[in-house]
């Protein structure tokens, strides 16, 4: 065969496939990185072919280890996803090519009354096509199993260790089958090997890669609604609890309203005694009670204003300024817990915001709500760091659910060092 085409065959495509790799790894990951990157990647991997011309197994190890250590090193991304991914992305690239290889052998028998020499660079040439059915597989990988959170300790091995197996199994296919070794039986003779047979294991490996990619991708799911489940469970007792507080601070004020007639009585007696000390200091020690009966922020629903009053009575113990002019209707079909949800969630997330502000930046939360007809608009307004990187959370996600419980939306905004949730509902009529 020509040199040239030795060539390129062992560097220039050995490159591309390093390259493709290369980028849907990065892709797979969710990150980005500049062109020189690849430029540099490719330098690299010329010098190790170069320098450890190794082949074979050590040769798919050190280019796993290259992947892994870009991703954490390039990409700052989790060291176990990081290692799941390379391995992933070099077994699908090598099951890609031990396919074709398949193929290709599987027609060879039919060139047997053709020039050897042209067969020889075409298989050579057809051999690269893998990297078609490789970028095929990469684009389904990363549109339905791309990295999106950090992979469990103690479920890495779980999913790691099958694509190890797949990849020993695809390394011994291709070195003993494929390669320069040739295998014989206890007379000496060469054993033939069944190319349909290898075909078939090579395409049962490629599936199940993605059937263990699936089921991995279902665990991390079920594993995160377990943990959101469990935060809304804790959440849902928190508010009980508000609830519960509500009740018990209407029924103190409901008793204080029914002995008000007693405490005029009293009031009437002390002055008509001629006694306005002790009128003034029952009179004063109405005022105590009325002030603990009273909420920092009427609402006109008693949970809310619980709830309101004790968030945005921590957010002013730690100097944030706060603000809260919202009316809420009462008696109304939505529920209070729901209501809660969203004050709760969105107030919390508020404290948060204006706790990460490290400058002499205003920190600032303002609670308003208007009613127009059948719809309810709220309105959480506050401060947080302009240059930090946004992300919609659990908290973000349960306010949205309520909205869409009552038919409508929530929406995010923010500009400069502002920050403004809006939620609208449309209220029952039963």
């Amino acid at each position: 065969m020509p040199a040239y085409f030795e060539f390129f065959s062992t560097h220039i495509m050995a490159n591309i496939q390093v390259l493709v790799g290369f980028h849907f790894y990065i892709k797979l990951l969710q990150k980005s990185v500049r062109t020189y990157v690849y430029i540099l990647i490719a330098a690299l991997w010329l010098c190790i072919t170069y320098l450890i011309p190794a082949g074979g197994m050590a040769e798919f190890l050190i280019y796993i280890f290259l992947l892994t250590a870009s991703g954490i090193f390039l990409c700052h991304a989790d060291p176990k996803s990081a290692l799941l991914y390379a391995a992933l992305t070099v077994e699908v690239m090598q099951l890609s090519y031990g396919i074709v290889n398949s193929l290709l052998l599987m027609l060879y028998p039919f060139t047997a009354d053709l020039n050897q020499k042209a067969v020889g660079i075409a298989f050579m040439v057809l051999g690269h096509t893998a990297l078609l059915p490789a970028v095929l597989c990469y684009r389904i990988v990363c549109r339905s199993f791309s990295y999106y959170e950090t992979i469990q300790e103690q479920s890495l091995l779980m999913v790691l260790i099958p694509i190890l197996l797949i990849f020993f199994m695809s390394d011994y296919i291709s070195s003993v089958i494929y390669g320069n070794t040739s295998v014989t039986d206890s007379s000496g003779r060469i054993v033939h090997t069944n190319h349909y047979q290898i075909f078939v294991i090579q395409l049962l490996g490629m599936a199940s890669l993605f059937c263990i990619m699936s089921a991995y991708k279902k665990l991390l799911q079920n594993f995160r609604l377990t943990t959101e489940l469990t935060l809304l469970e804790q959440e849902e007792h928190s508010l009980n609890q508000y609830v519960e507080e509500a009740k018990a601070h209407y029924e103190e004020t409901k008793s204080f309203r029914h002995d008000i007639k007693n405490h005029i009585t009293v009031l009437k007696e002390l002055l008509q005694n001629e006694k306005p000390k002790q009128a003034l200091n029952y009179i004063k020690d109405m005022a105590d009670i009325t002030e603990e009966l009273s909420f920092p922020c009427s609402t006109n629903n008693p949970v809310a204003d619980i709830l309101i009053g004790n968030k945005l009575g921590l957010a002013k113990s730690v100097g944030i300024d706060v603000c809260c002019t919202l009316q809420l209707p009462y008696p109304c079909f939505i529920r209070d817990i729901d209501f809660c949800v969203i004050l709760s969630n969105a107030l919390d997330n508020a404290v948060h915001a204006c706790k990460k502000i490290k400058d002499h930046t205003p920190k600032y939360i303002h609670v308003t709500g208007r009613i127009q007809g059948d719809f309810l608009l709220l309105e959480i307004e506050n401060s947080f760091p302009g240059n930090t990187l946004f992300q919609k959370g659990t908290g973000l996600s349960n306010i949205k659910t309520v909205a869409e419980k009552y038919h409508g939306a929530m929406s995010v905004k923010t500009q400069g060092t502002t920050f403004l949730l809006s939620v609208l509902l449309i209220i029952p009529q039963h």
